[in-house]
């Protein structure tokens, strides 16, 4: 009974995270009128931190050697600077619906590199499935109709470029918890502060081109969301229920995202699927159960 609640408790946490970073598409497409994409990151991960690094204080945070700090810095320069910085780009040159589609491809990229960098035994399952995910976010990208000078193909490129860094970035938290026993909340902090000496940076180029526009109580109460619920409460969930259920299994959870960015898009933004995002999302979706699937033995 105490293994089938710890399950379940897991569960909740997966695919709460995963919802809340699903309606994040919807949130930041609204909010990205108005802030750019990077100085938006940068408020998102500062107001996680602000959240994040007193709960990290209280339950004593061990500080890592200089070392583990270090990659732990490079690790989330990768995850929370170059990932979620190309996601917002993504989002703000494409849309919701493509945001939240092509970065559901990102548990297959995590296959990929568990083989790369973990050596773990990459089966022709497991290759057929990175295969499919790729083959889905190709037909989403709709090479047909690209336009190499269109904002949504360009858009589209950011967001493959978004998922393929977050696989590489889970991967190596996977690799840091293997190696180094280090508390989450740990993990969390160092890897934000990573993010931001990527964010900050990339903002400060960016605001002399596009600088913030008129900031109204909608866009106060998106960038409070996005720091607050997707960052701080949605990070700690999710390496929550990465801690309570086998990896394999919480990486399933990440499937609950394209499914609520995509009905919240619908709903809210009047996004609406188009057959090359159905058929695209068809073969994601394959791809997930194909890389679950555990032959009989």
């Amino acid at each position: 009974a105490m293994r089938h609640s710890a399950f379940l408790r897991g569960a909740v946490y997966g695919i709460t995270a995963a919802s809340i970073w699903g309606s994040m598409y919807v949130v930041s497409d609204a909010v990205l009128v108005i802030i750019p994409p990077f100085t938006l990151l940068s408020l998102r991960i500062l107001l996680g931190l602000l959240i994040l690094m007193p709960m990290a204080w209280r339950s004593g945070l061990s500080m890592p050697s200089w070392k583990t700090a270090r990659n732990l810095l490079m690790v989330g320069m990768i995850g929370l600077g170059l990932s979620l910085g190309a996601q917002f780009v993504g989002t703000d040159l494409s849309n919701a619906v493509n945001g939240a589609l092509v970065t559901s491809a990102s548990p297959a990229f995590v296959i990929l590199f568990a083989g790369l960098v973990l050596r773990e035994r990459l089966t022709l399952l497991r290759l057929s499935a990175v295969l499919l995910a790729t083959a889905g976010v190709l037909v989403i990208l709709d090479l047909s109709a690209s336009d190499f000078s269109s904002k949504a193909f360009l858009g589209n490129l950011f967001l493959v470029a978004a998922a393929l860094t977050w696989g590489l970035y889970s991967v190596l938290v996977r690799r840091a918890a293997m190696y180094q026993a280090l508390p989450n909340l740990t993990v969390t902090v160092i890897a934000l502060l990573g993010g931001l000496l990527v964010s900050i940076p990339a903002s400060l180029l960016e605001l002399s081109s596009r600088p913030v526009g008129d900031v109204n109580s909608g866009a106060v109460a998106g960038v409070l969301y996005l720091g607050l619920v997707s960052t701080a409460l949605a990070l700690l969930l999710w390496n929550r229920a990465f801690a309570l259920v086998p990896a394999t299994v919480a990486s399933l959870f990440f499937f609950a995202q394209p499914v609520a960015g995509v009905l919240l898009a619908n709903l809210l933004l009047g996004q609406s699927m188009t057959p090359a995002l159905w058929g695209g999302a068809s073969l994601i979706a394959a791809a997930i159960l194909l890389s679950l699937w555990k032959p009989p033995t």
